[in-house]
């Protein structure tokens, strides 16, 4: 859409972030990452909140009811970052069997869950036929239950384990994709996103895919017309142009996808999710963060930012400290980075807020900071809490933290259509009688303890997941 873009206009004018606001103008890379460093946070901010509310009106915020599933844990890729995958041979690694699956789903659907979030590791061990087994087990017992499952690491993977026919990778992608939609998948979600800049892509993901096939695996679900969504993990060893890069990427495949599909009923990007990188019990955290390093000058620039380039050329030579340090990225880098990708992904109709990584205020911060969604309350979740970070939120709560932030809270949809706006007394905040049920130290639990989320305050196991990676 090039008429929409002015490379020459300053991006801090006014009229043209107000142009921006209503999608008369979009950024370039350049000017993201000029809003980003000079543009002050709570103005950033604001202007993330107006270009929200353009287009999801200023009364409903929303959520979902799901469950994050992760069938397995045996993984063939070294991410650096990641602390819940395992080799095989622990005693700690897991695959689940089929009725364990189908209880969690039981469980979720017994308490007004409407899909599942299902990732795993990428297991060599699993046929395509385990798969399809799985998938026709779930759409015979529970029809009404939205299977959101497998992030493009996992089709990458599909592809290399099941040697399907095609002639090349995308066709290989489409002749998997189909025989599990077939079965019973309806959409992809953006797991395994992390940084597509290929200086750090292969330094954080070593045997993961690289941006090109992810984003073909995406290409495939929307030509199929499933919709997915996108995600981002940053905090490690990336500059800011890395992320303005990453987000880059996403548009263009979108504007692609829009203007080649969209008359044949393709599907698209429905929502973009990006959070902190986790650094607890992870290889990557280890590094030592910029500044406490021999030789560190934090009148410097940042390693990573040195790199980075927003068009992805970044070449680690241009540093020797680039992958070696962290910049971990607290509260404040959270939301710049957040209402960011409100501004700059103009084609993509959802930001979520990731109060599973931030905490639940942080996370309804984001609500004025471009996000107009909350993710799911939580019922179990274990990657982000391998690595140290465990929130846990049910729907009571969660509907509290949109009321309080001036909102009315919905519950939605995979496709973002309302299910139910909590518009009368018997919502669930509202019909709350003892708030001191809801402690705050219950809202930071150990992976093993199960979250409250019977919308009684009673701990059990009757509570509903947040999707990190919708």
């Amino acid at each position: 859409m090039p008429q929409r873009l002015h490379p020459d206009l300053d991006p801090l004018d006014q009229g043209f972030l107000e142009g921006v606001v209503t999608g008369e103008a979009r950024l370039t890379a350049e000017q993201g990452l000029e809003l980003y460093h000079r543009l002050p946070p709570q103005e950033l901010g604001r202007w993330a909140d107006l270009r929200c509310e353009a287009l999801h009106g200023d009364s409903i915020r929303t959520y979902v009811i799901d469950r994050n599933i992760n069938y397995t844990n045996v993984c063939t890729a070294k991410c650096i970052f990641c602390a819940f995958k395992r080799a095989g041979h622990e005693d700690d690694a897991y695959t689940l069997d089929y009725e364990t699956l189908l209880q969690k789903i039981r469980e979720l659907s017994d308490i007004g869950g409407t899909q599942i979030l299902m990732q795993g590791g990428m297991n060599p061990d699993l046929e395509i036929e385990w798969y399809i087994e799985l998938l026709q087990r779930i759409r015979t017992e529970f029809p009404h239950i939205h299977v959101h499952a497998f992030s493009p690491p996992e089709f990458v993977e599909f592809v290399n384990f099941f040697d399907p026919p095609g002639d090349d990778f995308k066709a290989k992608v489409r002749y998997v994709m189909k025989r599990l939609i077939d079965a019973g998948l309806h959409s992809l979600p953006g797991g395994g996103g992390e940084i597509f800049a290929p200086m750090v892509r292969s330094r954080i993901g070593m045997g993961k895919c690289d941006a090109e096939s992810w984003l073909t695996v995406m290409r495939v679900a929307h030509e199929l017309g499933m919709n997915t969504s996108a995600t981002m993990m940053f905090g490690h060893i990336e500059g800011i142009a890395d992320r303005i890069h990453h987000m880059d990427m996403v548009r263009n495949r979108q504007d692609d996808t829009i203007r080649e599909l969209e008359d044949s009923g393709g599907g698209r990007y429905v929502a973009f999710i990006s959070w902190p990188f986790q650094p607890d019990n992870t290889a990557l955290g280890r590094l030592k963060e910029w500044g406490n390093g021999p030789g560190d000058d934090l009148a410097d620039p940042y390693p990573g930012d040195v790199v980075a380039k927003v068009d992805g050329s970044g070449d680690k030579s241009a540093h020797p400290e680039f992958g070696r340090r962290l910049r971990l990225a607290g509260a404040s880098a959270y939301l710049r980075t957040q209402a960011l990708s409100r501004l700059y992904l103009d084609n993509i109709y959802s930001i979520g807020s990731s109060w599973v990584t931030m905490g639940p205020h942080v996370g309804q911060l984001g609500l004025r900071w471009g996000a107009n969604d909350m993710g799911s309350v939580m019922m179990e979740e274990n990657v982000v809490s391998s690595a140290g970070t465990t929130h846990c939120l049910n729907e009571p709560m969660l509907c509290r933290l949109i009321r309080d932030a001036g909102f009315m809270p919905a519950q939605r949809d995979n496709n973002y259509d309302l299910v139910k706006v909590h518009d009368g007394p018997d919502a669930p905040d509202l019909a709350v009688d003892n708030w001191a049920d809801y402690r705050a130290e219950q809202l930071h639990v150990e992976q093993d303890t199960p979250c409250s989320g019977s919308g009684n305050g009673e701990q059990g196991e009757a509570t509903v997941q947040l999707t990190i990676d919708r």
